[in-house]
């Protein structure tokens, strides 16, 4: 996974310096849980607090209003306004997790796998608590530069596939706790595997929590025939700009790849924007359907890659490995009035579905 950044500090003696963050691609993504946390903070303090995470955003020379979450969110979230509210809600069920750890290992170590800008670490610090933030070298240098080390946090320069990162964990006497938040979904399932074999090998008896997600696509599709007929439409609105969004920057392999994908009788003339609409509107309603779930299952691929439907599947790969627990993403959270009417519907139907879950395992 690349990352693209570059850093310029700016500002005078006469106002607080500012680091101007220019971002591409899936660097971008660095950014969104970030800004999330923040704005759920200032709105919602009493479900989750992170004064850290507004610390780094105003020192941050960034236009968070543009956020272009492109073709990736499409089919996968209601309405793409609420991905920041939906990554702050599961932060907060891995601080609850991670609080119960430390409320029984006190000095226990926390290792934060695929860290990014990640802040747990001041939400949930106990004052004893050794802190490890792990990712790849290109994102370690950023985070140092907006989240300096301390005495008890420690940046680790690597992949999470390498296991010599294993080695740098200190004070492991009152165990290990590990975070793979938004991690696993993002690799092979082979490399899945190998990460958990090499838990088992180097830090045996410790504990993981992360997140998984099922197979979407029908789920979701499911999801939308539920709406009143105004949400849908303004839905389907919603896909279809998410879409010329992506259609408008996408290289022309991804293009030619989105469209072999279809199973429509007929399928676009060309790659143009213009040949799309073209064939979009000869479609019956039943074909633009289908038409839909091939875009949605298309997005789904790019952006997951390892999808979970039974837990035990893990532990059959292992045997060293055992189930603590598991639960839908967005349980015992109360679904504020505030909040999006689609994405309050979004949250009931993720779990009555089991769309995304928490997972707690002991390696």
């Amino acid at each position: 996974m690349a990352y693209s950044f570059t850093l310029i500090m700016s500002g005078t003696v006469m106002h607080q310096d500012k680091i101007k963050i220019k971002l591409s691609g899936v660097s971008k993504t660095l950014l969104i849980p970030l800004w999330g946390r923040a704005q759920l903070t200032k709105e919602h303090s009493s479900l989750i607090n992170d004064t850290k995470a507004i610390e780094i955003v105003e020192k941050i020379d960034y236009d968070f209003s543009t956020f272009d979450y492109d073709f990736s969110t499409f089919g996968i979230i209601p309405f793409e306004s609420d991905l920041p509210l939906l990554l702050a809600l599961k932060a907060k069920q891995f601080d609850d997790k991670i609080k119960a750890y430390i409320a029984e290992h006190p000095r226990a170590s926390v290792v934060n796998i695929g860290a990014g800008l990640d802040t747990t670490f001041y939400r949930i610090d106990n004052g004893l608590i050794h802190w490890y933030d792990l990712d790849l070298p290109a994102v370690i240098e950023l985070r140092k530069k907006l989240i300096p080390e301390t005495d008890r946090t420690t940046c680790i320069a690597k992949s999470f596939l390498d296991p010599s990162w294993c080695k740098d964990i200190k004070n492991t006497e009152d165990g290990v706790f590990m975070t793979a938040g938004g991690v696993l979904p993002l690799i092979q399932e082979a490399q899945v595997k190998q990460f958990f074999s090499l838990l088992a090998d180097n830090l045996p008896g410790n504990e993981i929590v992360f997140d998984a997600q099922s197979t979407l696509d029908d789920h979701f599709g499911v999801w939308i025939t539920q709406l009143p007929p105004d949400q849908q439409k303004a839905l389907r609105a919603a896909q279809t700009e998410a879409l010329k969004g992506w259609w408008q920057k996408a290289p022309q392999d991804q293009k030619h790849a989105l469209i072999a994908t279809l199973k429509t009788q007929t399928t676009p003339r060309d790659t143009e924007w213009a040949d799309l609409e073209a064939w979009w509107e000869q479609l019956s309603t039943q074909e633009k359907e289908e038409a839909l779930h091939e875009f949605r299952a298309f997005s789904s691929r790019g952006l997951r890659k390892w999808a979970l439907e039974d837990v035990n599947e893990i532990t059959r790969w292992d045997k060293r490995i055992t189930v603590i627990d598991q639960f839908p993403l967005f349980k015992n959270i109360p679904r504020d009035l505030s909040w999006s009417v689609e994405a309050r519907r979004f949250m009931d139907f993720s779990d009555e579905y089991s769309m995304f879950n928490i997972v707690h395992l002991r390696v």
